[in-house]
């Protein structure tokens, strides 16, 4: 498994440049946590609204 995310990993990038890949890898990785945040920021006003 590992191979063959590092071969991918290369590939990309020798195809597409080194920054291209690093902000693709980035994003892919904070997406979670993007949305793990939108979820408490939506809990949040829920619970806003319901105090009021």
């Amino acid at each position: 498994m590992c191979f063959k995310v590092n071969s991918e990993l290369q590939t990309l990038i020798a195809s597409v440049g080194f920054p291209i890949a690093l902000s693709m890898y980035l994003l892919v990785r904070i997406e979670g946590k993007l949305q793990t945040l939108s979820d408490s920021i939506n809990e949040l006003s829920k619970n806003i609204i319901r105090l009021k």
